[in-house]
């Protein structure tokens, strides 16, 4: 799996496609593609757990990974038949289908958009050896500095996430091949933010590749 094989549809909507096909966080999805081997939805926000988005991603076998704290409200509206789910907190490591899936929590530190007792989480998944990294709506936070990954896809918008500075910094720190923006450019965060983002992390450290909306 490379990064022209990750893409990001709008917001922090993920398609990643290597040995699985694997969608983070799926909205406005346009039209029917019903390939799906494993949804994650990391929090029940509508822009992060979109339904209708779902049904046009799923197939008859497709598994669906939530944070266990939204188990009511997946099983009620995912569409997803109850054997096909998963309920995970944060801190845990399973292996679906040949894919190690680590939860990592995600949270604001202030704001109130997101707060830690939710327990709602982003995901450190392993495929084909490359470890990729979809945090969620989340500040930089003390849980996630300490995440290990080949590719960082981090919110940058700012106002319920961290924005573009604070993002740069944290991915200076956290060191990882490249990144990938999001949450930018549509509800929240300015079209410019992605630039601006990878103006910033080139000064911080300019040996992390940085793609923009592929």
């Amino acid at each position: 799996m490379t990064l022209t094989h990750i893409t990001v549809n709008t917001q922090s909507s993920i398609r990643m496609q290597g040995s699985k096909i694997l969608y983070f966080d799926p909205y406005q999805i346009p039209a029917a593609a019903n390939d799906a081997d494993i949804i994650f939805v990391t929090h029940e926000h509508y822009d992060h757990f979109e339904p209708k988005s779902i049904a046009r991603l799923k197939k008859e076998d497709t598994l669906l990974v939530t944070p266990e704290s939204m188990k009511k409200k997946a099983l009620s509206e995912s569409g997803i038949a109850p054997e096909n789910c998963l309920f995970y907190q944060p801190g845990e490591i399973h292996e679906v289908n040949g894919v190690v899936i680590e939860t990592v929590p995600a949270y604001n530190k202030l704001k109130p958009f997101h707060p830690k007792g939710k327990k709602w989480q982003g995901y450190v998944v392993e495929m084909d050896g490359m470890r990729c990294y979809v945090s969620g709506d989340t500040d930089v936070n003390e849980d996630i500095r300490t995440v290990r990954c080949d590719v960082a896809l981090v919110p940058i918008g700012g106002f319920y996430t961290m924005d573009w500075k604070q993002a740069a910094e944290y991915i200076a720190q956290l060191k990882p091949q490249a990144v990938i923006p999001t949450h930018y450019g549509s509800i929240v965060g300015k079209k410019s933010d992605g630039q601006d983002f990878q103006k910033m992390l080139e000064s911080l450290d300019n040996n992390i590749q940085v793609a923009l909306k592929l």
